[in-house]
């Protein structure tokens, strides 16, 4: 999978920095690697980072790309 790097906004608001993928070493399974505004790194796996979500009967993605 490829991925934008640079800033994504969480569907909560906070703004996140997106670093890069990578697989867990025994599963391969794919995780985003992002950090937030405290440059805290975080992990996701891609297939939950990319989801969309229901909020208010409205979907909408987890986390949307809103530039570098």
């Amino acid at each position: 999978m490829e991925i934008k790097l640079g800033k994504y906004k969480h569907f909560k608001g906070p703004e996140y920095e997106v670093m890069g993928l990578a697989r867990h070493s025994e599963t391969l399974e794919e995780f985003v690697v992002y950090k937030d505004s405290k440059d805290d790194l975080w992990v996701r796996p891609s297939k939950m980072f990319f989801e969309e979500i229901k909020r208010n009967g409205k979907k909408m993605p987890r986390f949307k790309y809103i530039g570098k």
